[in-house]
């Protein structure tokens, strides 16, 4: 798909939504989706030339409440790229980095929903994301959504339980229908289960994974979280805890038993929060733990180093701070901030594999426009990961 032609299939169907939109539907009935992001990101990485993308997504669509019980929903998204001197993973440019971001044209969800006071499904390509995303997300950061054609099913047993299946007919990943690794055909089932109890919330999941064409990407996981706050004099504590066991599924995933662990610590007093923690994903048998439809981008650092867990697993050690601060912008919303350090190495810590310091803040101008910059900076080790430092400014407008 040509940019040119992406763009013009692109604007025109904004500017039918924006008409649309500008009609107010009524109440109880359905409104129109509008979401615009404008976004330039720079790469320095080691042994690569300097490299800028700029590019714009669109997500423009219906939501329409049939009664209450029914809705159905439709939203198309795309990707044009406003330069041309980058690798975006269907197209590489020689001596540039990857910005994983090709142009795209597509339906991102088109669903159909029924609920009732306990039970509610969704069947159709849609967005699923599960706790922090770490196992299941939509990895919104990049410009292309990753979603779902599948069948969910939700039930609230109780005020304190509910469960939750999905199974996955093929993941529509951000990668582009022009991509081989672009959609993955998939026979997937999840399971979920949460609970709030006096000693926490706990949270049990499976994910039995099956992609035809992505067997690395298979394997059955098994895993429970738990988390816990107390209100101090210090502030507010919150104690997390998650692991989980990794195996084959179906003849095809890690052919050695992997694990996973993680906990946190976290104190927050007059809206700033600070954060300690360790996430483990162990390796062995020549491959690491792998989690293939999680959110990757928000673990283990912004730079996106360990999209692919090593074969001798990572470690991240990490703290994080973050809070508000007053807007220089009349009446607008405080400004969000986060600071955070990565100290990574092998699940066992014998090999230092780098560090990272990460930044962002985010700026919001009014109801329907924000303003975010971002950054990561990562050192690797000698004869590890390279050296890199991310930058991204975007300007988003939601409707």
């Amino acid at each position: 798909m040509s940019r040119l032609r992406t763009a013009l299939m692109v604007g025109a169907a904004i500017s039918s939504v924006c008409v649309f939109g500008a009609a107010p539907a009524q109440a109880g009935e359905g409104s129109p989706i509008l979401d615009i992001r404008l976004r330039a990101e720079q790469v320095d990485q080691s042994g690569f030339d300097d490299t800028t993308a700029l590019t714009v997504r669109g997500r423009f669509g219906y939501d329409y409440k049939a009664s209450d019980a029914w809705s159905f929903l439709g939203e198309v998204e795309g990707v044009v790229h406003l330069s041309d001197d980058f690798s975006d993973t269907v197209e590489n440019v020689p001596g540039k980095a990857i910005v994983a971001d090709p142009e795209a044209l597509e339906i991102n969800r088109l669903q159909v929903s029924w609920k009732d006071k306990a039970t509610s499904v969704t069947l159709g390509r849609q967005r699923i994301i599960f706790d922090d995303a770490r196992f299941v997300g939509n990895v919104g950061f990049r410009q292309n959504e990753q979603t779902f054609d599948a069948l969910r099913l939700g039930h609230v047993v109780s005020e304190s339980v509910s469960v939750d299946y999905v199974y996955i007919d093929k993941v529509r990943r951000v990668f582009g229908d022009d991509s081989p690794v672009g959609e993955w055909d998939s026979a997937s089932h999840i399971v979920r289960l949460s609970a709030k109890t006096s000693l926490g919330d706990v949270t049990a999941y499976g994910l039995l994974l099956d992609f035809d064409n992505a067997p690395a990407a298979s394997g059955q996981t098994w895993g429970a979280s738990w988390t816990r706050s107390w209100d101090t004099d210090l502030g507010k504590l919150t104690l997390d805890g998650d692991a989980a066991i990794q195996s084959e599924w179906n003849g095809a995933g890690p052919t050695a038993d992997l694990g996973y662990q993680a906990a946190s610590v976290s104190l927050t007093q007059k809206g700033l929060t600070g954060a300690l923690g360790v996430e483990i994903l162990d390796g062995a048998g020549g491959r690491g733990f792998t989690t293939p439809l999680a959110t990757l981008h928000a673990f283990q650092g912004w730079a996106d180093v360990f999209l692919n867990t090593p074969a001798t697993g990572v470690r991240d050690v990490s703290a994080t701070l973050k809070g508000k601060a007053p807007s220089f912008i009349a009446d607008a919303k405080p400004v969000s901030w986060v600071v955070g350090y990565h100290d990574f190495a092998s699940d066992n810590g014998a090999n230092d594999l780098g560090s990272e310091i990460d930044a962002l803040a985010r700026l919001p101008v009014n109801a329907n426009f924000s303003l975010e910059g971002k950054v990561a900076v990562f050192n690797g080790e000698p004869g590890g990961p390279a050296d890199r430092t991310k930058f991204w400014l975007a300007l988003e407008a939601s409707f």
